[in-house]
């Protein structure tokens, strides 16, 4: 599967909003959109991403005729092509997974993904993946320790890559994780995505929304999802929240 194209903006309000405008105007992708700096950039659960100049600001449009549960997984694909970008120009060995898409860098938060998602005019699914990537620097005052890329460069390295060329190379790694998970299925993916995800198994502090939960990380399902054992020994099933592991919330 060739990388998609990329549209490369000075400027723009969100690329995930940019990409949701084409979806609802009927394109289909797929298609990078990039941009240098975002005027209003937005996180999970409706937090204000910092757009800093020099970071990597990326969404893609892409149609799926999978069904909206299946087509969640496309997070753990962009997870995987995030780490691939960073093993490029960090020591492989920082560069770890954080339930279920936040890319570490000597463990502290350096990315972050974005999925929306909606009914395509034309059929099937559009989606809006959006990552961005601390490449050149992190913001302050988050509340778990950010890094950027430019603090963990391998020693042949001099300076983190410019946008164009982490944008080149995250589109290289996402198509080929892409091609894996549509040929032969969801189960490589979680394969490679544990290999490179540690604290799966044990304490763990889970915040969804209203509700707070305290207990074991027992691994994930078939699906991705978090298995949480709690005080009362059941069992639940975490697809999305905020998840600490081995400390209090």
């Amino acid at each position: 599967m060739p990388a998609a194209p990329i549209l490369l903006l000075e400027e723009t309000d969100s690329t995930n909003a940019d990409a949701r405008r084409r979806a609802e105007a009927g394109e289909t992708g797929p298609l990078w959109i990039v941009a240098r700096r975002q005027s209003a950039g937005r996180g999970r659960r409706g937090r204000e991403w910092a757009s800093e100049g020099g970071n990597l600001f990326a969404t893609l449009l892409h149609v799926t005729h999978k069904p909206p549960a299946e087509a969640a997984q496309v997070t753990f694909v962009a997870a995987l092509a995030i780490a691939d970008l960073l093993d490029a120009w960090a020591p492989p060995s920082l560069v770890t997974i954080k339930w279920p898409n936040d890319v570490m860098l000597a463990g502290e938060k350096t990315s972050g993904v974005l999925v929306e998602s909606g009914a395509h005019d034309s059929g099937g699914l559009w989606l809006a993946v959006g990552i961005g990537v601390n490449l050149a620097q992190a913001p302050e005052g988050t509340e778990r320790p950010a890094t950027a890329l430019v603090h963990h460069l391998r020693g042949d390295v001099l300076t983190p890559p410019t946008v164009e060329a982490a944008a080149a190379l995250l589109a290289e790694a996402f198509a080929v994780w892409m091609d894996r998970w549509e040929t032969l299925g969801f189960q490589p993916i979680l394969d490679a995505w544990q290999a490179r995800t540690p604290g799966l198994e044990g304490p763990a502090v889970a915040r969804l929304g209203r509700e707070t939960l305290e207990g074991r990380a027992e691994g994930v399902a078939p699906d991705g999802a978090l298995k949480l054992r709690l005080a009362d020994g059941s069992l639940r099933l975490i697809s999305a929240g905020d998840v600490f592991f081995g400390e209090a919330a």
